[in-house]
């Protein structure tokens, strides 16, 4: 019996230690967001909060940093917070030409009158730069969108690879 117990605890304690979780949120990965709007006491949709890495609802605390819409024209992000946002940091012929780009953007020096209060209009191999209202800033790439008439309605869709810098600065970490 006393065998198996120095045999069996190590196990256990080897087994509990290997499930614990990180809860780090992601720093960078691939999103798809889009601009369903839907019902609970109101009305929301969901958007995506960079500093935790997921999409969360604009009834959420923290609400979304970013949500996609269109204006029946062009598709277009919208920040949640009182300031420009937005830095178009480049437009590409296609999808390699902006993923090269995206990559290599490690550092950025924006002029204050270059920020933008919308991304629009928002189109595929587009690379572009976001000011939180902290001034925690992040890089994506516009992978694909979907603008299209849905239940007598302006669909807006986009997918975008994408990277936080959580102190604060314009130095991009690379993958």
């Amino acid at each position: 019996m006393t065998k198996s117990l120095f045999i069996i605890l190590p196990l256990l304690i080897l087994i509990q230690a290997s499930c614990k979780k990180d809860n780090t949120p992601d720093n960078s990965g691939t999103v798809t967001i889009d601009n369903t709007t839907l019902f609970a006491q109101t009305y929301y949709v969901y958007g995506f909060l960079f500093s935790e890495g997921k999409e969360v609802s604009t009834l959420d605390s923290p609400p979304p940093d970013i949500t996609v819409d269109s204006d029946g024209t062009n598709l277009l992000l919208q920040a949640n917070n009182l300031k420009n946002s937005f830095y178009k940091a480049g437009e590409y012929p296609d999808a390699s030409s902006a993923e090269t780009a995206y990559k290599n953007l490690t550092t950025a020096s924006i002029p204050e009158t270059n920020w933008l209060g919308l991304a629009i209009p928002l189109k595929k191999n587009q690379v572009w730069i976001y000011r939180s209202g902290t001034n925690h800033y992040a890089k994506f790439r516009i992978i694909s969108t979907i603008a299209e008439i849905r239940s007598e309605r302006n669909y807006a869709e986009c997918t975008f690879e994408w990277a936080y810098q959580p102190d604060g600065t314009l130095t991009f970490p690379g993958k």
